[in-house]
């Protein structure tokens, strides 16, 4: 594996790569890899001769207060699990490598952007969709990998490369999660014992409203209730709402396909999750069905 810091030296090598016919797969991420991510890499790893997975801890989509100063970052730990996992090309690029000091263009969604994740974190998605659109110009991927649990990112990020035109391929891995159903985030090594036996509220709830509806349930209030019971009194919601996997605008009853998506605090760290209610939203989700 190389590791790879300048993005001009990456596109010289991912070139040599690219005139043999190599298809190219990039996977981003923040680094703090977990089995989520490692998934994803698997998946890449499958499909294409050239592999490139980056770590960035982008500035531009955390807002004033939020965790920058204190994301979990573990170099060394990564790059022994991209090694073992058989990636070509790690780039880890700067600060300054992505947004030198006159850096001030940005890329503005639009209104799949607007609610839920944009409306609790301001200029979230644009950072998002900023870094992303940069490193697929320095990569020049053929497809690249993005996980179900950040659903809303994905939905943005697949209308941006629909609206400008994009030749990349979005493929999506489903959400992976412990054994008793946490979605697995590099923000959960944040929780303590108690607020990590509360957090699991989240899938529980989420769970409880899919089960009604693979039995038959279609009614939002209800679907709704059943999950809001289970994380009452544990978790702080910002959100709890069925949402359509690809517009994000509101699923109307009755509810055949949708996301159940939630977002919330357990003590000071904030978690998201999400289950699809229906074949067509399972599918969004990157699920076999």
């Amino acid at each position: 594996m190389q590791v790879v810091r300048d993005g001009r030296a990456l596109r010289g090598r991912i070139d040599v790569c690219r005139r043999t016919g190599a298809t190219v797969g990039f996977v981003p991420t923040m680094g703090a890899l977990h089995e989520g991510h490692l998934s994803l890499v698997r998946k890449a790893r499958e499909a294409v001769k050239c592999l490139v997975v980056s770590i960035f801890v982008n500035p531009l989509q955390f807002g004033p207060g939020e965790d920058l100063d204190r994301y979990p970052r573990d170099e060394e730990g990564d790059l022994a699990l991209l090694e073992k996992e058989g990636v070509d090309f790690a780039f880890l690029p700067g600060e300054e490598e992505l947004y030198p000091p006159d850096f001030d263009t940005k890329v503005q969604p639009g209104a799949v952007a607007r609610d839920l994740e944009g409306a609790f974190r301001p200029g979230h998605f644009t950072g998002v969709c900023t870094v992303v659109l940069k490193l697929f110009h320095l990569v020049g991927p053929h497809a690249a990998w993005f996980g179900a649990k950040d659903a809303q990112q994905l939905a943005v990020i697949r209308k941006m490369v629909r609206d400008l035109s994009m030749p990349v391929r979005i493929e999506v891995g489903p959400t992976v999660r412990e054994p008793d159903g946490l979605a697995l985030s590099s923000r959960n090594r944040y929780l303590s014992r108690e607020e990590r036996e509360r957090a699991l509220s989240l899938s529980r709830g989420l769970f409880a409203a899919r089960r009604a509806h693979e039995a038959g349930e279609r009614s939002g209030a209800v679907l709704l209730d059943l999950a809001r019971r289970e994380m009452e009194g544990l978790v702080d919601l910002d959100y709890l709402e069925i949402r359509d996997p690809h517009t994000f605008r509101p699923v109307p009853d009755p509810v055949e396909n949708g996301l159940l998506l939630v977002a919330g605090k357990v003590g000071s760290t904030r978690l998201i999750d999400n289950t699809p209610l229906g074949k067509e939203a399972a599918r969004a989700a990157g699920e076999e069905v």
